[in-house]
């Protein structure tokens, strides 16, 4: 019997607590090994760090080792193998990740002579649809990291390498590193990173995790002018960059006391844009006769300062604005400091716009699992539509500078598919064409086929297809809006006399009169069924002309008399408001609360509102949209009833009046809430509703403070017979102050109509101002707004009865957010579903915010201010 080992409880859960940390340490990190063997995994032991096989992630190329010569001085386990794609113009990876989090990506890249060739090649390196940039290697030794900080709006992320016809791509590592939202944020796009430098560095070794818990690697940098300060003792972190002790207890220093420190950034071309962020901790502890005060200047300018950096402690500045061409920054010291100034750490990023859309992730998953379900061996790589030079084989799409790829065509024909047609085909909902034709495939035809309502091109011949073809596809067929092919399936039914067959019960045939009733009855019961499917495809028109009362609406549950009315209101007794359609009363129904809307005989327009907000409304259903109790439509008497809303609109609440002042929280609340409204109008509506008149007035409160968008008396519904149609020509209606220009001078109304009503409406959540200012006289708020950005002071902006009690970097955000929305221009807007991941992450850093008790944390947050300046490609000290 083996001998049992018994160990004291404390050095057990000792143990256990060290696994855990471990474990937790690179929580959310992906790391993974290009080249790797699949299913095997190491601990680098240099970093710590933990790299999985990238055989999971991809399913091209192939794995190959750098050369022996170069394997004896590489220490890095992760460069010892690379993954190699000599097939294909562009190869992809796959990842998972959570939508609406901030990732640190890296692709590293060490060539190693691994094929033999010594050729070192050039490749581009792209992030989903859109360039990130080029990888060029000088020499087989070289040794690249590619960096960016992206917020992806789906859950996956497509990484791909492409030909450019100068040498075979490669990889030698991916990594995800998961960072906080609220950092590295930005007006638009993705970081890419420049350098990033440990000034002050007393060794020559780079810095990345451990000590750097989101393992961005700091790379020292000396200079002749500069000296070093250090110091033994670990340096505070009070915000979430989390920047390294190691990196900043050491700091640069001008060796003459009265020079500055001088970073010059030359630009790659004058368009690029730039973001800086400079860290600084005080390192040296200063006796009561010294003090370090620093200014910062741009390009001769004054930018920020003067400030002191706190002993011990971290603080970040960065630049929240930029502008064209080289910039020259320079830290000195003010008049007043004995000491002169000092730089810890500073990165610079470039900003790069993601600007083509990606395919929506609906019909990319659908299109994944048909590659999966028939093993298809194209070269399906990264996105199916975009960029449109690499759109997938087989597959054609519809592309509009305003919205998402979507597949139009799918051809799979001649590919050896076996099985039943693949229910995934039924969420490519914009379909025009099919083609499925010589294969192996088998059952019935499904009936979501005769569903794709855009579908007017079909062929399923020589296949082994079996029952019968539905009514509706023979139908559309036989109308001319389908071009249907399904001949050469043996056992396939292509008439309309397989329904009789399929459903024939033997009776005995008393009279041919009995027969012709049972013919008529199949007939109604075929029409019956063509009609029923049509409305579940959306193809019966809603009609809102005025003098059609065919248009009653469906749902008697939901109409009221005059006489009912009268007992809600109990005669009218109460009026909560007016507006051009009417007014409106409160009452109650069956002990609830409602709001009663009757319109005015002397409103002409009103008949026509009326019909259309309670159709709009029968169909609308979401927690963000007032919700609709019914409608009394008996004679002259118009009127519709909704759920009251107790604390009014939010025009009345945000206002300056107002005597309760809505905290920062409520009011990003508020503000996402009613954007998730809008985001459903848009997105989850089909055809989508473009609301016309977004405004704060249409935007109501219940008891909690929960927005809910109200008043769809002037709402379009976006139908057209063009699916590639961008906008409905119509005339301008709205309110003046929330009107989108470009409406107003086109008539061309959009999505994003709404989108920069919206924006006026976050700009009077922002500055609890109106949307047309008394002050200056009749200056519209975007314009105030914009006049006190270029002075960078966000807290002018802000309701200053909050009194500074709010999340800076969200602040920005939203203003940054809100001024998008009201760009002069449609297609520069962000769409609706951008401003609600958008606002989320704002609400998000203002609860974390709220729910942090340390005081000291509170007094340390970082310096927020806006900087117009363009950067190069790689600054160099002076």
């Amino acid at each position: 019997m083996g001998m049992v080992k018994y160990f004291p409880l404390a050095l057990l859960i000792s143990f256990a607590l060290v696994c855990l940390v471990r474990a937790q340490d690179q929580s959310g990190f992906i790391s993974l090994d290009s080249g790797l063997p699949a299913n095997t995994s190491y601990t680098d032991q240099i970093t710590g760090l933990y790299y999985i096989s990238d055989a999971s992630f991809i399913n091209t190329g192939i794995s190959k080792s750098i050369s022996p010569d170069f394997r004896k001085s590489i220490f890095q386990e992760p460069l010892w193998t690379v993954r190699s794609f000599p097939d294909g113009l562009r190869n992809c990876y796959y990842i998972n990740l959570t939508a609406g989090n901030r990732y640190l990506i890296r692709g590293t890249f060490m060539y190693g002579n691994y094929d033999g060739q010594g050729q070192v090649p050039d490749f581009d390196l792209y992030l989903g649809a859109n360039m990130w940039d080029s990888v060029k290697l000088g020499q087989p030794s070289d040794i690249i990291y590619k960096e960016i900080i992206h917020v992806s709006s789906l859950n996956y992320i497509h990484v791909c390498l492409v030909n450019t016809g100068s040498g075979t791509p490669f990889i030698s590592a991916l990594e995800l590193r998961p960072l906080g939202n609220d950092i590295y944020v930005t007006q638009s796009g993705s970081l890419a990173l420049l350098t990033r430098w440990d000034t002050g560095a007393t060794t020559n070794q780079t810095i990345r995790y451990k000590d750097d818990v989101y393992d961005r690697i700091w790379w020292p940098i000396s200079y002749y002018r500069w000296t070093e300060l250090n110091t033994n003792l670990d340096i505070k972190q009070f915000n979430d960059y989390r920047l390294p002790s190691s990196v900043m207890t050491t700091a640069a220093t001008p060796i003459i006391a009265n020079s500055s420190l001088d970073i010059s950034v030359t630009a790659g071309n004058d368009t690029t844009q730039c973001y800086f962020y400079m860290h600084f901790a005080e390192v040296e502890k200063l006796q009561a006769n010294q003090s370090r005060v620093i200014n910062i200047s741009l390009n001769g300018n004054q930018w920020y300062g003067p400030f002191s950096p706190e002993y011990l402690s971290s603080t970040t500045i960065y630049s929240k604005n930029f502008s064209t061409g080289d910039q020259h920054v320079s830290i000195y010291k003010t008049e007043s400091s004995t000491l002169p100034p000092i730089l810890n750490a500073f990165e610079v990023y470039k900003v790069i716009e993601l600007r083509q859309s990606e395919t929506g992730q609906e019909e990319v998953t659908a299109i994944m699992d048909i590659k999966s379900l028939y093993s298809i061996t194209k070269n399906w790589q990264g996105d199916p539509c975009a960029p449109k030079e690499y759109s997938w084989e087989g597959l054609n799409c519809s592309y509009n500078d305003s919205n998402t790829p979507r597949i139009i065509s799918l051809n799979l024909s001649s590919s050896g598919l076996t099985g039943e047609i693949a229910p995934y085909i039924s969420n490519l909902t914009m379909l025009k064409i099919l083609d499925l034709s010589n294969n192996n495939l088998t059952g019935p035809i499904p009936d979501f086929l005769s569903q794709l309502p855009f579908l007017t091109v079909l062929n399923l011949e020589r296949n082994n297809l079996t029952g019968s073809v539905s009514v509706e596809l023979i139908q559309r067929s036989n109308n001319g809006s389908l071009l249907l092919s399904v001949g050469e399936n043996p056992n396939l039914c292509t008439s309309l006399s397989c329904e009789k067959k399929k459903n024939n019960i033997i009776i005995p045939v008393v009279a041919s009169a009995v027969g012709g009733l049972f013919i008529l009855l199949l007939i109604a019961a075929a029409i019956i069924l063509i009609i029923k499917r049509r409305k579940q495809q959306g193809l019966v028109t809603v009609s809102f002309e005025v003098n059609n009362r065919s248009e009653q609406l469906e749902s008697k549950k939901h109409q009221f008399t005059y006489a009912d009315i009268l007992r809600i209101t109990n005669n009218f007794e109460r009026v909560l408001g007016k507006g051009g359609f009417g007014i409106v009363y409160h009452g109650y129904l069956d002990g609830t609360q409602v709001a009663v809307k009757m319109l005015s005989p002397s409103s002409v327009q009103g008949y026509k509102e009326f019909h259309t907000e309670a159709n709009l409304l029968m169909r609308v259903h979401h927690r963000n949209l007032t919700a609709f109790v019914g409608n009394c439509d008996d004679g002259t008497n118009l009127g519709l009833i909704y759920e009251y809303m107790v604390n009014g609109d939010l025009a009345s609440q945000v206002s300056d009046q107002n005597a309760y002042i809505l905290s920062w929280e409520v009011r990003l609340r508020i503000a996402l809430e009613a954007a998730q409204g809008l985001e459903y109008l848009h997105n989850g509506c089909k055809p989508p509703i473009i609301h016309r008149d977004v405004k704060s007035t249409n935007i109501l409160l219940n008891e909690n403070y929960q927005a809910k968008i109200a008043d769809f008396g002037l709402s379009k519904i976006f139908a057209t017979d063009d699916a590639n149609a961008t906008h409905l020509s119509t005339r301008v209606v709205g309110t003046p102050g929330y009107l989108d220009p470009e409406y107003y001078t086109t008539n061309w109304l959009t999505e994003k109509s709404d989108v920069y009503s919206f924006g006026i409406v976050l700009l009077e959540i922002v500055t609890s101002r109106p949307a047309i200012l008394k002050r200056p006289e009749n200056a519209h708020i975007s314009r105030w707004v914009s006049s006190i950005l270029a002075k960078a002071d966000i807290k002018r902006i802000v309701d200053p009865r909050l009194q500074a009690n709010f999340n800076i970097n969200s602040a920005w955000k939203v203003v940054d957010l809100a001024m998008a929305c009201v760009s002069e221009t449609a297609t520069t807007r962000p769409t609706m579903s951008q401003v609600v991941m958008d606002l989320k992450q704002c609400l998000e850093v203002e609860i974390a915010r709220t729910m942090e008790n340390d005081e000291t944390k509170s007094k340390d947050s970082i310096p927020e201010f806006g900087l117009n300046f363009t950067t190069g490609l790689r600054p160099t000290a002076r």
